[in-house]
């Protein structure tokens, strides 16, 4: 389902403008069946892998059930199961539209990560396809670039880049009248 919304080279994005390297901890936010946690695996790195619902999480171990370096626990954006100062890297794609406190849920992702490490969001800029809260169960259509920049920098994070990645989230209306074309945004921060 991912495919048709978004391409993997936002997951090779978000990766490379980590730095993550092999043997590290890394946490995926809001998981679902494991697009980054997927990738991260593939370069070496153990991943705690976070997502509200255990048919997501089942899916993400029935996908990647050869992997033995990933730890999936069940857990909301805005509490993470995740001891402070535990990873070196905190990632989320596609996850934050759908928090109800966004700017909550970068601190939590700060929280977590050790002093060094980084915390990378990829998601959708703003935008007004009404369709997509009743259809996608986003709470928020898309963000400001400024708006994310100021939460990373009010949870202390500091070499804040937020940009554009050129890419694009697609997406239908269930009528087939109304066609999403959104823009996706890269934005890393450094604890």
């Amino acid at each position: 389902m991912r495919a048709s919304f978004f391409s993997e080279s936002i997951r090779e994005l978000a990766i490379s403008a980590s730095g993550a390297k092999a043997g590290e901890l890394a946490a995926d936010i809001g998981a679902g069946s494991g697009f980054i946690t997927e990738g991260l695996v593939t370069r070496g790195l153990s991943v705690i892998a976070v997502d509200q619902s255990e048919a997501m999480l089942r899916e993400l171990k029935r996908k990647l059930a050869s992997a033995g370096t990933v730890d999936c626990r069940i857990g909301d954006a805005l509490a993470l199961p995740i001891s402070n100062d535990s990873v070196d890297y905190a990632f989320s794609n596609m996850c934050l539209h759908h928090v109800d406190n966004p700017s909550r849920g970068v601190n939590e992702m700060a929280r977590v990560v050790k002093l060094g490490g980084k915390v990378v969001i990829t998601d959708l800029v703003e935008h007004d396809f009404e369709f997509l809260k009743d259809e996608c169960h986003d709470h928020w259509l898309g963000f400001k670039k400024e708006s994310v920049r100021r939460w990373f920098k009010a949870a202390g994070l500091t070499g804040v880049s937020v940009r554009s990645t050129r890419e694009r989230c697609l997406s239908s209306s269930s009528c087939g009248h109304c066609r999403a074309n959104v823009g996706i945004f890269l934005a890393v921060g450094e604890k």
